[in-house]
């Protein structure tokens, strides 16, 4: 048998730690590491699993010959194997050949901790290290400021594999052309921050990233680990912000992944009502294990310190939370308590929230939580789960519904396009019109909208009009800047070529002017979150289906007024009420013929007279575009 050296990286204070479940950087011990060991250059090697009784590495160092580089079990009690193998070094593929206690049962497993995977169908891990010097200095000094609660946070959700492809290769663009392509897309188009569906390894492109089997690895579609940090270097560098989807609810039972590690459940809770998802036939970890929360943890401190993530959108969480989630009676068992909360899992996202923040104060975590759940993006001392926000399905599924109406029904649902503004403020909500309101036959956002061509994108201007002046941050999915006209497909590309047409390109410049509108005009985020920033002047015109509104921050002469006509019908003379005297200038108009509008416009400043409206001891007259919307600044 080949030589396997003894050697550790774990000190006492680590095994202690990881037992507890506390150990939030294990990453630095797991995994592969290159060594020098009496002079001698090799790779040190860790994994857990407590059930073998024999680990082997295999791999092409050795022909992936069983028993060749067996590895040492600590004598703690930890379930670590380890050892240090000579003359196995960066780019050596391997693999973990565990024979268990259970039933002699033999799994063959990637390494749970491998900084890179081979391209898929293969499925074995590589042996990496890399020295990146990093050049985004000056970002991460400042990015507290860009990833605050009170600055403008205009998010593009991307889909790497499916964004833009390499048409006459037919294939997807790497890592590096993307630093190109998609950071002077998105630079261009004045949004904040991109948000990338998860680029963690995977091995079945229709998961389109949620089903992982590589945690700690960039996937090997579109480059080298190293490249992908160049790509989040550039985003950087261009002042943008990069946030990654991440997925604790959840993973495949692919062979060679987390599931039933060592012949036995091991990450994923071990009773199948707890331990597996029927909706995606996926495995759920065991939040109450220790080690694996440990995991967990300490992958979402691995990408927030190695790839200097700004932030992660946690997928999933209402299916983490509730011990029935899509399950019938007699499928799943209450808590202790008698209730249907996973307590578990609630501890779990406090202690993840609690140490991100902690070890980085300059980010955000977003919980993709689709129910009632309280206090999601409240602190954890006063009982919240610690959520820097939390997405606003609520809002999402409401205003879909109401701009799916053609306008002349419109009056008769004014609550839908109204009542988010009733739980506006018990979160801090992102509105996110993501991918998953654009796949399964529910068309592209612009398939939604009712009328002819010009109404379809008159409304659609007007929705995100409307999105952007609404309280909380933002969040599109691409395609939608310029009127993607089919469903996404994770197969193919966005299609460029409608930018061909005037109604697809004005609508993209309109989308770039409303990003820079929002991130100059000071009302619509520095008080996003609070009821302070709102205030309504009228939410129950039903019969014209209008809706106005004021927009607030720090400074009063920041503030703006905003309203909406949500039918194609023109109001010449429109009265809105207003509580300080003055003059209206109108600042943004969505129907402005740049913007493939009719040109319908306020176009002198507009005085404010005695004359009370609306609750409001003062009122002014305004033209209304046809299915537009209008933001007016008050001048003294």
């Amino acid at each position: 048998m080949a030589q396997v050296k003894a050697y550790s990286l774990f000190t006492d204070f680590d095994i202690n730690l990881f037992k507890a479940g506390k150990h939030y950087r294990l990453y630095e011990k797991f995994g592969s590491h290159l060594a020098t060991v009496d002079g001698i250059e090799g790779t040190y090697f860790a994994v857990w699993a407590p059930s073998a009784k024999k680990v082997s590495v295999i791999g092409d160092f050795n022909f992936w010959i069983e028993g060749e580089h067996q590895l040492n079990v600590r004598w703690d009690g930890s379930g670590i194997w380890e050892g240090f193998i000579p003359f196995v070094g960066k780019g050596n593929t391997y693999k973990y050949k565990i024979h268990s206690h259970h039933n002699d049962i033999k799994t063959e497993k990637a390494d749970p901790y491998a900084r890179r995977c081979e391209h898929p169908p293969k499925t074995a891990s590589i042996v990496w290290d890399d020295s990146y010097k990093w050049k985004d200095k000056t970002w991460m000094k400042k990015r507290k400021k860009h990833n605050a609660l009170d600055a403008p946070y205009s998010v593009y959700e991307v889909h790497l594999g499916s964004w833009k492809k390499h048409l006459e290769e037919d294939r997807f663009l790497s890592y590096y052309e993307l630093a190109d392509d998609l950071v002077s897309y998105v630079k261009d188009m004045n949004f904040t921050h991109v948000e990338l569906m998860p680029i963690m390894e995977f091995p079945y492109d229709p998961s389109w990233g949620y089903q992982i089997t590589g945690y700690f690895a960039p996937t090997s579609r579109f480059g080298y680990p190293e490249e992908f940090k160049y790509l989040v270097d550039k985003l950087h560098q261009s002042d943008i912000g990069i946030i990654l989807d991440w997925v604790p609810s959840h993973f495949p039972e692919d062979a060679h992944g987390l599931g039933f590690f060592d012949g036995s459940s091991l990450y994923e809770h071990p009773d199948r009502r707890k331990g597996y998802h029927q909706d995606w036939k996926s495995l759920i970890f065991n939040y109450g294990r220790n080690e694996v929360k440990s995991f967990l943890i300490s992958n979402a401190v691995f990408w927030l310190e190695q790839y200097h993530a700004d932030g992660l959108r946690v997928d999933a969480v209402a299916s983490m939370l509730f011990l029935d989630y899509s399950r019938k009676d007699g499928e799943w068992e209450p808590n202790i308590y008698g209730g249907r909360e996973n307590l578990e899992v609630i501890d779990f996202l406090k202690e993840l929230n609690e140490e991100v923040y902690k070890s980085f104060p300059d980010v955000q975590t977003i919980a993709e939580e689709s129910t009632a759940f309280p206090m999601v993006s409240k602190p954890t001392f006063i009982g919240g789960l610690g959520f820097g926000m939390k997405w606003m399905m609520g809002w999402m599924h409401d205003t879909l519904e109401y701009f799916a109406k053609d306008s002349i029904y419109r009056k008769y649902h004014q609550n839908e396009i109204t009542f988010s503004l009733a739980y506006a403020f018990t979160e801090n909500f992102m509105l996110p019109l993501s991918h998953d309101e654009v796949v399964y036959g529910k068309k592209s956002i612009l398939g939604r909208m009712p009328g002819d061509e010009w109404q379809r994108f008159a409304n659609l201007r007007l929705l995100y009009g409307y999105m952007f002046t609404h309280p909380g941050t933002k969040l599109l999915f691409m395609g939608g800047e310029f009127g993607q006209s089919s469903e996404w497909d994770f197969e193919g590309s966005l299609d460029w070529n409608l930018l061909e047409y005037k109604s697809h390109k004005t609508l993209q410049n309109y989308f770039k002017s409303l990003n820079s509108f929002y991130k100059t005009t000071p009302a619509l985020f520095e008080k996003a979150f609070s009821g302070e920033g709102f205030e309504w002047i009228s939410y129950d015109d039903h019969q014209n289906s209008v809706i106005s509104y004021i927009r607030k921050g720090y400074k009063e002469e920041n503030n703006v007024v905003v309203v909406c006509n949500l039918t194609p019908k023109v109001h010449e003379k429109y009265h809105i009420g207003l509580p300080v005297k003055g003059k209206l200038s109108e600042v943004f108009n969505s129907d402005a013929e740049e913007f493939g509008g009719s040109g319908v416009s306020n176009k002198k400043s507009i005085t404010i007279k005695k004359q009370p409206w609306n609750g409001k001891e003062y009122s002014a007259e305004v033209v209304l575009p046809p299915l537009g919307m209008c933001v007016f600044n008050i001048k003294p």
